[in-house]
């Protein structure tokens, strides 16, 4: 018995037919009998379930049969050394017998690809693993070598690259032993402040920053390349730098349309990628017209036991039907598993970026789009540009679990289209299932992406994940400003753990966020902690504009900056069951009152020791919104409870308005104060108000073992 190559398949073999995965040499069989025959086909008919495995392996040789897994001295019967050449191999187990499931299983190593992997309707029924225990990377990247000493600066290690010289490739990134290093800036850490804020040029077309007189020194010139980096509230920027005017203390920029909500008077700034700039351990710097690349490397770094790379690739796989095919348009059952996805790059164009909210205009490194009941699981993203998947157009019914995500340019995962108008309907993304994934170190390059974001998507349940560690918000909901229609409905949001969110970066984010109408969307048994902006806007619970119909129940919510809670405007949303704990500048938040009921606050916990209750505007009556059933509980008025204030009223003039009746100031007795989550003593006086315990002791990522 031996593997059969693609090419001795049998044509006329029915789909399921041991005879299309095996070459017998039949004749032994007809001589011992039918009998034996018969008793042998009826063992390999359980064989025909499982599925064909193609082999992959780094020592592998693209002319072999990928059937077998070990190589052998005949290198037709062994592994395949590419992943497009095992795609290639198994389409065309295929072709005639399209029912087959085929399996790439690839051997430990790396594997780098020049071109983005491109799986289509014709791979329906494809899994992609990782051989059982090995580390398989798929990387966008190649190893730089060719390093010496530089004759001018003993600090420096450089290398020329002719690729980059001659404008056939240029890179953002670049990684050391797996490590994301720093492109050279100035300053090295924190940030310059500008003088005002950022105006168009007179003189020319573009834009000027002004520049504090004490901030550069008077022989910083930056050289052609270098790229001034700006943070604006919740927005980044990438502008060229054209020149910088010591005399009239300003950097003339590329010229990009500054959204009008970009008003900060005194915005922070780096400059990267400058000669100037490399001044420190750990910075790279690359010099585009000569191809030169230099690293200021630790002391007694030796680049023969090192590995350097760079990424080629903004995109590593593509799974993508095709709309416009009626008969056979859509990419089924495409499953990935235990693979390391690593070291692609993003495009940052000539005239700048503007990284709008959620990073809207960075993409995947995974894309998925017009593809139907496909898996990610068990894979590992790291040292990426962008985002790591990215569910698109027409991608329904996928799962993402048990994934682990490390230093991404931005968030970790997108949903769904960013369009202002409804998606066409056979675009519409919708329910996926996103859950016990840990996802931490996002926002490296691009601070204003969301750890999770889903535009007009619904029905997706996100649950069991760990978010930390990033710039902006860390669960993204809706792509709706106000109350026009949208597809983002029926969501499901639970048992994640979030931390380390914002971290006085950026502006205006929360734990959760939620945009427009998105009815039967609920948001539940969440752990929200550490949420902190830089300025106004560091809450846990937010919704914003034209946020409708969501429940919000049963979540722990403590030390964000300016609120646990927090409502921009929107209608009949319901916050119930909430505990919400030592929350800083205030603890609930209302920015507008409507002509209509904008939430209903029920049966919640909020406990405090510093900051106002209440922040913004609570004007109106219960037709405005309704509280009721709560308890509240200052811990600096622990000898006069009854001097809490709400939005400066005590609480009996609070009722007088309708308010908050039946709701009571007293102690909720926490288990333990430094740690919210672990709930509260059996005696406590918010179970007699109808609270319920939350359980939370199973938030985050689970063990597989415990996965549903």
């Amino acid at each position: 018995m031996h593997w059969l190559k693609s090419s001795e398949l049998n044509p006329k073999a029915r789909p399921g037919d041991w005879l299309h995965r095996f070459n017998l040499n039949m004749s032994p069989f007809l001589r011992i009998g039918p009998w034996l025959c018969t008793c042998l086909f009826g063992a390999l008919s359980a064989i025909a379930a499982l599925p064909v495995k193609i082999y992959v392996a780094p020592t592998g040789h693209d002319g072999s049969s990928g059937m077998n897994l070990v190589e052998h001295a005949d290198k037709r019967d062994g592994p395949l050394q590419s992943v497009q050449k095992a795609i290639a191999t198994a389409r065309e187990l295929r072709k005639n017998n399209p029912e087959i499931e085929t399996q790439i299983e690839f051997a430990e190593g790396r594997y780098e690809v020049a071109r983005p992997i491109i799986l289509t309707s014709q791979d329906s029924g494809l899994t992609l693993a990782s051989r059982p225990g090995a580390r398989v990377e798929i990387s966008g990247g190649t190893v730089i070598n060719g390093w010496h000493i530089s004759p001018t600066n003993g600090l420096l290690w450089q290398t020329i690259l002719p690729e980059v010289r001659q404008g056939s490739w240029r890179f953002n990134q670049l990684f050391i032993d797996g490590h994301r290093a720093t492109r050279a800036r100035t300053p090295n850490r924190g940030y310059f402040h500008a003088a005002g804020p950022i105006r168009s040029d007179a003189s020319a077309p573009g834009l000027l920053l002004p520049i504090r007189k004490d901030e550069l020194p008077a022989e910083f010139n930056p050289s052609n390349g270098g790229w001034a980096v700006i943070l604006e509230k919740w927005t980044d920027l990438r502008l060229p730098i054209r020149g910088i005017n010591l005399a009239t203390r300003t950097a003339s920029l590329g010229n990009l349309a500054i959204p009008f909500w970009m008003d900060e008077e005194s915005p922070r700034y780096w400059i990267e990628n400058t000669p100037e700039s490399l001044d420190a351990p750990g910075e790279w710097y690359l010099d585009e017209a000569t191809g030169q690349l230099s690293y200021y490397a630790p002391l007694h770094w030796d680049p023969s036991k090192s590995r350097v790379t760079a990424p080629r690739l903004l995109e590593l796989i593509r799974v993508s039907g095709d709309p416009k095919n009626k008969t056979n348009s859509i990419a089924r059952d495409i499953h990935l598993r235990g693979i390391h996805l690593i070291e692609c790059d993003y495009d940052l164009p000539a005239q700048g970026l503007i990284s709008q909210q959620t990073a809207v205009p960075i993409h995947g490194a995974l894309v998925i789009e017009y593809s139907e009941e496909g898996s990610i699981e068990n894979c590992l993203f790291e040292n990426l540009g962008g985002y790591g998947i990215e569910l698109g157009a027409g991608a329904v019914r996928w799962s993402v679990i048990g994934n682990r995500m490390r230093s991404l340019g931005a968030g970790a995962i997108r949903v769904g289209e960013p369009y202002q108008s409804l998606p066409k309907t056979n675009s519409i993304c919708e329910a996926h299932r996103i859950s016990d994934n840990d996802l931490g170190e996002l926002g490296r390059i691009f601070a204003s992406a969301s750890g999770i974001t889903v535009y007009h998507s619904g029905k997706n349940r996100i649950r069991h994940n760990h978010i930390f560690d990033l710039y902006y918000t860390a669960i993204s909901i809706g792509w709706t400003w106000g109350y026009q229609e949208s597809v983002c409905r029926d969501n499901l949001v639970e048992f994640n753990l979030i931390e380390q969110v914002g971290q006085g970066v950026l502006t205006d984010l929360g734990g959760i966020y939620t945009l427009g109408p998105q009815p039967g969307t609920v948001i539940r048994n969440n752990l929200f902690r550490e949420i902190r902006s830089h300025d106004y806007g560091g809450w846990g619970l937010y919704t914003d504009e034209g946020s409708t119909g969501i429940v919000l129940e049963n979540n722990v919510v403590f030390h964000c900056k300016s609120a646990g809670f927090h409502q921009h405007y929107g209608r009949d949303n319901i916050i119930r069951n909430n505990l919400f704990a030592f929350n800083h500048d205030y603890q609930l938040m209302r920015t507008r009152a409507e002509d209509h009921r904008s939430f209903v606050f029920n049966r919640n916990i909020v406990v405090f020791d510093s900051g106002e209750l209440l922040g913004s505007d609570w004007s109106g009556g219960t037709n405005s919104f309704a509280m009721a059933d709560n308890l509240y509980w200052d811990t600096r008025l622990t000898a006069k409870p009854d001097d809490l204030r709400f939005g400066g009223e005590l609480l009996a003039e609070w009722r007088k308005r309708g308010h908050d009746l039946g709701s009571i100031i007293a102690d909720p007795l926490l288990l333990d104060v430094d740690h919210p989550e672990r709930g509260l003593m059996t005696n406590s006086p918010a179970f007699k108000m109808g609270f319920q315990p939350i359980d939370l002791s199973k938030v985050g990522v689970r063990p597989p073992t415990q996965r549903d």
